[in-house]
């Protein structure tokens, strides 16, 4: 299966979740480390779900899209 990790830096390290795993989250001092755990933890989660819980993960579409905005200074 495939999800989308945000991986975010913040000043104690990087901060990464998955939006489709609610919960799903990881912090570590690298970014490398962060990406390695996070995917650890999506496989942890996906082994605490029943099958229809995954069934439904496979099936759910989410997108992430870049959008522009402006400020009105």
């Amino acid at each position: 299966m495939n999800f989308n990790a945000i991986i975010e830096k913040d000043e104690s390290g990087f901060f990464a979740y998955v939006p489709e795993l609610k919960g799903c989250v990881s912090e570590r001092k690298s970014y490398e480390e962060a990406l390695y755990n996070i995917k650890e933890a999506c496989e942890l989660y996906l082994q605490s779900l029943q099958e229809d819980e995954i069934k439904s993960l496979q099936t759910k579409w989410i997108s992430i899209a870049p959008i522009q905005v402006g400020l009105n200074a």
